[in-house]
Parts: structure tokens; C-alpha cells; sequence
């Protein structure tokens, strides 16, 4: 009953972060898991269907803007990853987690770096958490199109730095990161 986990969205000027929580099991029979950023978006929804349907278990949660800018990022992906972890229908006997850092759980974690890379568990919970994310910010797109989310999902691009420039910060942008911040700061009275 090994479980692994990983985020997405420590980057990003807006949005939550996500982090997923994936038992595959011993006959999931998925072919092809890898870090989700070495996969097309195509790739990665489909194997992001084949993993919700054969695994074991798996989870996805987040953290929010408020709780990003509250804690600091690394602290709220923590966070999002112990609410994965929770989530589970069953619980895991070891949890691999990517990177350098473990959630505080009650389970025995290990972190692996690279894991997302080396680790079948861990690319599964890499994929669900990339795909949970992306699909989120579409949400936030048509809610915030001047943006463009639907391009960059809330990464430091130019045309977002543009954006934010043209329309200012939004409710959805996270005050503590530097471009942000910096923002707000020329725009106070």
C-alpha cells in the first residue's frame, strides 16, 4: 500500500496549488507514467482517466490563494499534500513524496528527489495533481479571460506579467510573490 505524492502549481503568480495522492496498487497495468512535465497535455489527460479508473486509491486537493499567502508556498503545498493524503479511501502503510519535503502525516513518508521521474506512484499522483490544476485554471480563465490562464495557467510568462501590468491584480493572484507584490506597491496611494 504505497502511496505517492506530488504538487502542481508552486510556480504560478495566481491560483491554488494542488497536490495529489495515488495508491496504484501491484496490477494497476498503466503504461507510460513519467513527470508530468515531460508529457503532452493530451498524454497526461489520458493517463490521468486510466489512473481514476485503476488505482487503488488516489486524491486530489489544495490549497488556497489566501492559505499560499498566509503559510508561504512551500508550507501550503505541504498543506495540500497532507489533505491528499487524508482524502484517500484507504489509508497507505508508506508514502513517497517528491522532492525534498514530507507532509506532516501520521503515515511512515519518505521524500524522493526526482521521484515524479522514477517513482511509478508518484508520476501517477504528478499527472492527477497537473491535470486537477490545469482544469482549474480554465475555470479561472472565464471567470478572469483578460488574463489568459487558459495559455500560461497563472505561470510568470510575459503576456501574463503583461496582463497583470494592463488589469492589475486580481482576487485570484497570490500577494506574496515578487511580481505581485511589486505590483501592488507602485499602485499604492
Amino acid at each position: 500500500m504505497i502511496c505517492g505524492i506530488d504538487e502542481a502549481g508552486r510556480g504560478p503568480l495566481a491560483g491554488p496549488v494542488f497536490a495529489a495522492a495515488v495508491i496504484l496498487g501491484p496490477d494497476h497495468g498503466i503504461t507510460g507514467l513519467d513527470d508530468s512535465k515531460k508529457l503532452s497535455a493530451g498524454r497526461r489527460e489520458a493517463l490521468a482517466l486510466q489512473i481514476r479508473q485503476y488505482a487503488v486509491a488516489w486524491a486530489v486537493a489544495s490549497a488556497s490563494v489566501e492559505e499560499i499567502d498566509a503559510l508561504n508556498i512551500l508550507q501550503a503545498s505541504l498543506l495540500a499534500m497532507r489533505r491528499a493524503v487524508e482524502s484517500l479511501a484507504l489509508m497507505p502503510t508508506e508514502v513517497l513524496v517528491d522532492g525534498l519535503f514530507c507532509p506532516a502525516i501520521s503515515q511512515p513518508a519518505r521524500a524522493i528527489v526526482r521521484g515524479d521521474s522514477t517513482v511509478a506512484e508518484i508520476s501517477a499522483a504528478s499527472i492527477l495533481a497537473k491535470t486537477a490544476r490545469d482544469a482549474f485554471m480554465l475555470e479561472l480563465h472565464h471567470a478572469h479571460p483578460q488574463y489568459g490562464f487558459d495559455r500560461h495557467k497563472g505561470y510568470p510568462t510575459a503576456a501574463h506579467l503583461a496582463a497583470l501590468r494592463a488589469h492589475g491584480v486580481s482576487v485570484v493572484h497570490r500577494r506574496s510573490f515578487a511580481p505581485v507584490r511589486e505590483l501592488l506597491r507602485c499602485h499604492e496611494p
